[in-house]
């Protein structure tokens, strides 16, 4: 073969593997174009309200690109309703606002039942007396300090 003739065939071979190159690229540039650069859209909300099971609760969000609104609301056990605002975005991150709207109420009463109780400080016995069911939530502030110690039957 003639040095003319390789380096002919070099230089076709050179142009092939550049067309490939360059076809490669383009393609991968067409199926990648756009991914992490689409402005994703969404919205959604929902609500709970069973009137069985006492739960009331609801949820909205909205999304464009990369910012987020939304929020939640809630009923609480003691009557009082949880109200969560949120928003999050690259540049300020997650911020959420949370409110407690309404007056908590006492517990809810759901008996009466008849016991016996010996209480207090080493063997004293207390009287016969009754006993009450409460559900609710309890606050655990200050509860002061009423030290004891009893015995119950």
């Amino acid at each position: 073969m003639s040095r003319n003739s390789i380096s002919s065939s070099s230089v076709k071979n050179k142009t092939t593997m550049n067309s490939v190159i360059c076809m490669t690229l383009f393609v991968i540039g067409v199926v990648f174009a756009g991914h992490g650069h689409d402005n994703a859209h969404y919205k959604f909300e929902y609500g709970v309200h069973d009137p069985h099971t006492h739960d009331h609760k609801s949820q909205h969000e909205h999304r464009h690109g990369h910012d987020v609104t939304g929020g939640y609301t809630l009923k609480e056990a003691d009557g009082t309703h949880r109200v969560v605002k949120y928003k999050s975005s690259p540049h300020g991150g997650f911020e959420a606002v949370v409110e407690r709207v309404g007056h908590a109420q006492h517990p809810a009463h759901y008996g009466h039942g008849h016991g016996h109780a010996h209480s207090g400080h080493g063997h004293g016995h207390g009287g016969h007396g009754g006993a009450t069911s409460y559900v609710g939530v309890t606050h655990w502030a200050n509860q002061g300090s009423e030290g004891g110690h009893g015995h119950g039957h």
